[in-house]
């Protein structure tokens, strides 16, 4: 299990080290990514998931029903308790909050649940690490551009939730919410992809585990910390609170070992980096957001070894 866990763990914590040393050292610029997000979030994790979900039969998909909806209560609650969280007890904006929430609701399974269960479980638990990405994507994901846009066009008012709605479809435009679903609709009606075609797309998607962890780095780089209550707290709900939330519902639900594994692995991963990216394009970054992903990060190297030591033995 050592050596599983240096040959998985090491070489994502390496990706990660390097685009920070590249942000805090100014190889690379740290606070105009938007072309490298443009590559991550438009290009190579759409092209990624699509490939991924596409080459799945219907079959295998509705196995992992019970997986994909446990994934849904899972992260749908942290971003619930987040934000009512952010909003009661600290005050912030909904923009901010929303920011907050997904940061802490969202691990980085663009980044590491790929590579991660690829090396320690096999290509069979790919499909349920790309899930995780596929629900993050759909759901959490454009409920907070849609939170953000209309708290832009609020004036920073309350706003209801007609106005939410009616923001929803500029977030369905992005990639990386409709790549996913319309691969989901191909496999629903058994499509078959021409082999240039599903050759185009895995390559342009080899290219999603790397650049995601260079963004991610370039991005903790460019943010402040300042440990406060506020982020010791972000950091536990998310490396703890999260991943444990998890095993007690799968528990509860008398779920299949594998899955028990898959997702309390997948919700030990480090909070992601799709909140702090949103918020820049609308003004709201929450440094308990910023410090709080980069405390997910000091810590999530040894947390999230011990989570996959624990699954191992228990589960």
């Amino acid at each position: 299990m050592t050596k599983v866990l240096l040959d998985t763990l090491v070489p994502i914590f390496a990706g990660l080290v390097l685009g920070y040393i590249a942000g805090w050292r100014g190889l690379m610029d740290n606070r105009n990514v938007r072309n490298l997000i443009v590559l991550v979030m438009n290009i190579a994790i759409p092209c990624a998931l699509f490939s991924t979900i596409i080459g799945s039969s219907r079959a295998e998909l509705l196995r992992h029903v019970p997986a994909a909806l446990m994934i849904t209560l899972v992260f749908c609650a942290l971003y619930l308790i987040s934000y009512i969280w952010a909003r009661r007890g600290w005050g912030m904006s909904l923009s901010d909050a929303s920011v907050l929430a997904l940061t802490i609701g969202f691990p980085n399974s663009a980044a590491i649940a790929l590579p991660l269960f690829s090396g320690a479980y096999g290509p069979e638990s790919t499909v349920t690490a790309a899930l995780s990405i596929v629900i993050g994507s759909i759901t959490i994901s454009p409920l907070t551009l849609a939170l953000l846009e209309a708290g832009k066009y609020s004036g920073g008012h309350d706003i209801s939730a007609t106005q939410v709605l009616r923001s929803f479809p500029r977030a369905l435009l992005r990639p990386v919410v409709w790549a996913p679903l319309l691969a989901l609709v191909g496999v629903f009606f058994d499509l078959h992809l021409p082999s240039f075609l599903a050759g185009t797309l895995t390559t342009l998607g080899s290219a999603a585990t790397g650049s995601a962890l260079i963004l991610t780095g370039l991005v903790v780089s460019a943010q402040g910390f300042r440990f406060t209550g506020g982020v010791a707290i972000t950091t536990v709900l998310k490396v703890v609170g999260q991943p444990l939330f998890a095993l007690c519902m799968m528990l509860l639900f008398r779920m299949d070992h594998n899955d028990l594994r898959n997702i309390t692995v997948i919700s030990a991963i480090p909070g992601g980096f799709f909140g702090v990216v949103f918020g820049k394009e609308f003004d709201a970054t929450p440094e308990v957001a910023s410090s709080g992903l980069i405390g997910t990060y000091l810590v999530g190297w040894a947390t999230l070894a011990l989570w996959i030591l624990l699954a191992a033995k228990f589960f």
